[in-house]
């Protein structure tokens, strides 16, 4: 009971310190303690760690506009290439369908053309290995789709890391201050190195946190995509041993 008195007497000693500390700000005149940093003050504070973050920042808006454009059904398994390669299939036109696939490079083409290639080296193909010909060119396509999202992942990753070096270099600045001279050691030096470290650490952040949303998502579109080429590369094989039983 006596421990819940001094409690209450310090949670009440603390609200009333509060309050005049308002009052006290509005008899100035309302004036704020603190004004809000600058864009350059915030670089400055952070150091060399904010320059390398704004470069992973560069880094990682080049990476979602070049997956923006690149990671499309158009640049995969255009629909006028696969509505062509089923014609030429299906009226044994293969030279054709070989230029076709030379001459428009996608992940379906690649796929296309492997199994083009290996139908030519043998008078007659067998089926079970076309199979594996054209299953093992469209893993390949795929991981390719697959692994270029990892990027995104990576600056994710290693941006938080990099806020999080600045903040123990910042506290290192803070305590150094005091550990080196006490006698000299001020307040505006601890200031410098705890606002050091809480800037980097927010700058880390705020440059990981879109990379993983955004590496999310085109994981997710990579994903479709992956399906659509699967499901290409399962016609093509229709075709094609479909051709040879003719």
């Amino acid at each position: 009971m006596r421990m819940n008195r001094q409690w209450m007497r310090y949670f009440i000693g603390c609200v009333a310190l509060w309050i005049g500390s308002a009052q006290a700000a509005e008899v100035a005149g309302g004036e704020p303690l603190a004004e809000s940093m600058t864009l350059m003050e915030i670089i400055q504070t952070g150091g060399w760690i904010m320059y390398v973050l704004g470069l992973m920042s560069i880094v990682g808006l080049a990476f979602v506009v070049y997956f923006l454009v690149v990671l499309r059904p158009e640049r995969v398994a255009p629909k006028s290439f696969v509505l062509d390669m089923r014609r030429l299939l299906a009226t044994g036109e293969y030279d054709q369908a070989r230029f076709l696939c030379r001459n428009q490079p996608s992940p379906a083409a690649a796929v296309a053309l492997a199994a083009l290639d290996y139908q030519e080296r043998v008078s007659v193909a067998d089926p079970g290995m076309l199979k594996e010909i054209i299953e093992g060119e469209g893993s390949r396509q795929a991981a390719d789709i697959q692994q270029q999202t990892t990027y995104l992942l990576d600056v994710g990753v290693i941006a938080p890391m990099v806020g999080l070096l600045g903040t123990v270099l910042g506290m290192l600045t803070a305590f150094n201050a005091v550990a080196l001279d006490l006698a000299r050691a001020r307040p505006i030096y601890l200031a410098a190195g705890v606002s050091q470290a809480l800037v980097t650490t927010a700058a880390g952040l705020l440059v990981g946190i879109p990379a993983m949303i955004f590496y999310a998502y085109f994981r997710g579109r990579a994903g479709k995509l992956i399906a659509r080429l699967e499901a290409v590369s399962a016609d093509l094989l229709t075709e094609l041993t479909t051709g040879e039983s003719k």
